[in-house]
């Protein structure tokens, strides 16, 4: 994301007008080099990367600040769950016109989020396309030497804990496209913007980053659904797991949903955008970090447990059965 202000193209005015004022940090040069400066301080850099695209990530009739955030706080969760303290980002720009009524919108509540979570634009690209729009963002965090968080640490007897609530935003897709969760809360309008904000602005849990950093084994956000990234976890550690559908934290509207049958557990646990942060903890320290998130107003629940073995994780309802899912996670493919 280069501005040559001698030879101003279409893409460096756009550059300069929309996103040169979010290049705050000193090593971005103010967009006027093709590449950018970040200082380690002896830290180890954690890079991440996640781009949303029109019509798979969000819909074309989401509203514009809506979409910024969430392709920037999809990466800041990646980096919540590594225990990285963000550093900064690079953005690259797929988009069909440059259209002050979508872009003002859009680069403003990019730079509100990039100051909110001390994490500056340093530099990108912008291009033309004919559809659909794709915006990528590359985060970057820091983490002690040698201290980031993986998914290779889980081992048995660890707890399963998970931050936040399960299955909000998967209700907030089927509610905009129409689905069994639009029907039965037609007659709750404040229920059906809850869920809707929770699919189009996510809520990383980047105030947990030490904590996880300071107890956990291993973690990962939930972003594909809670029942696949954890089994994407248990598969990374050699382990497997047992998890409590009755532990599994819902918000009072998912669990009224579920109550009335109106929606399966599968859609909660399969269908992804949640962006919370799942962990394994040793015993003796999960309480440390459950009590951290209470400290900062988020929520951490304790659902199962990490056993031996290399099965598939199994949920158990209330007495004990198994539940046969038929998918585990949204596929992008």
């Amino acid at each position: 994301m280069t501005q040559d202000i001698s030879q101003a193209s279409a893409e460096d005015s756009l550059i300069a007008r929309y996103f040169k004022p979010l290049a705050t940090d000193p090593g971005a040069f103010g967009l006027v080099d093709d590449a950018a400066v970040l200082s380690s301080s002896g830290d180890d850099i954690v890079v991440t990367t996640d781009a949303v695209v029109e019509g798979v990530h969000y819909l074309a009739s989401d509203p514009p600040d809506t979409i910024a955030r969430k392709a920037l706080r999809v990466n800041l969760s990646d980096l919540a769950a590594k225990g990285a303290v963000p550093a900064g980002f690079v953005l690259t720009l797929a988009l069909r016109s440059k259209e002050d009524a979508w872009l003002r919108p859009f680069a403003d509540a990019l730079g509100e989020d990039a100051k909110t979570f001390v994490c500056p634009l340093l530099g990108g690209d912008t291009v033309s396309t004919p559809g659909p729009q794709m915006i990528s963002i590359t985060a970057l965090g820091r983490v002690p030497k040698g201290r980031m968080v993986g998914r290779t640490g889980a081992r048995p007897g660890d707890l399963i804990l998970v931050t936040g609530t399960i299955g909000d935003a998967a209700l907030g897709l089927d509610v905009l496209t129409g689905g069994q969760a639009a029907a039965a809360l037609a007659s709750d309008p404040a229920a059906r913007e809850a869920v809707v904000s929770r699919y189009r602005i996510p809520q990383p849990r980047n105030v947990l980053a030490q904590a996880v950093r300071d107890h956990a084994s291993a973690a990962m956000d939930v972003s594909d659904g809670l029942a696949g990234d954890l089994t994407k976890l248990c598969a990374a550690s050699g382990v497997s797991a047992t998890v409590n559908l009755a532990g599994v934290p819902l918000s009072a509207t998912a669990a009224g949903l579920i109550a009335r049958k109106a929606v399966c557990v599968e859609t909660l646990l399969a269908g992804g955008d949640d962006y919370e942060v799942l962990c394994t903890v040793p015993p003796a320290q999960s309480d440390a970090l459950i009590a951290a998130g209470r400290a900062v107003g988020v929520a951490v629940t304790a659902i199962g447990t990490i056993v031996a073995g290399h099965e598939r994780p199994r949920f158990l309802d209330g007495q004990g059965q198994e539940l046969a899912l038929k998918r585990l996670s949204y596929s992008h493919f």
